[in-house]
């Protein structure tokens, strides 16, 4: 899939940090794009807006980005539980990539992401 077709969804609960990263995916070329600022609304937007592929934070309330990608791999219609998902957090600690890492994600980004280093994520997980 071309990069610029994608239907991206962010999932963020700074909106300053938000509106960066939606940024940079339009001056990626990329025009589809739904944000939710947390895993709940986030499970929401799933549903009515079908992403190609999820950019989410993992720390955020009341549900975290961990927790919404567990919900997505036990879901039952198996376009959400294979989503392509691409963690994006300003922590890097050991812990939270040991408990990220496996959930089948396309990568970690550490925030804030640099465009190319997002592009080339974002390329990897639509090929």
């Amino acid at each position: 899939m071309k990069i610029t077709l994608a239907r991206i969804l962010v999932v963020e609960d700074d909106e300053v940090m938000r509106t960066f990263v939606v940024n940079t995916l339009r001056r990626m070329g990329i025009q589809s794009i739904e944000t939710a600022s947390d895993g709940i609304s986030a499970l929401r937007a799933m549903v009515v807006f079908r992403p190609d592929l999820v950019l989410t934070d993992i720390h955020m309330q009341p549900m975290d980005g961990l927790e919404f990608v567990r919900q997505l791999r036990a879901h039952a219609n198996p376009v959400v539980k294979n989503m392509k998902i691409i963690f994006m957090s300003a922590d890097a600690s050991t812990g939270t990539l040991e408990e990220a890492m496996p959930l089948g994600t396309y990568g970690y980004i550490v925030k804030p992401p640099r465009m190319e280093n997002l592009q080339t994520k974002i390329e990897l997980a639509l090929k």
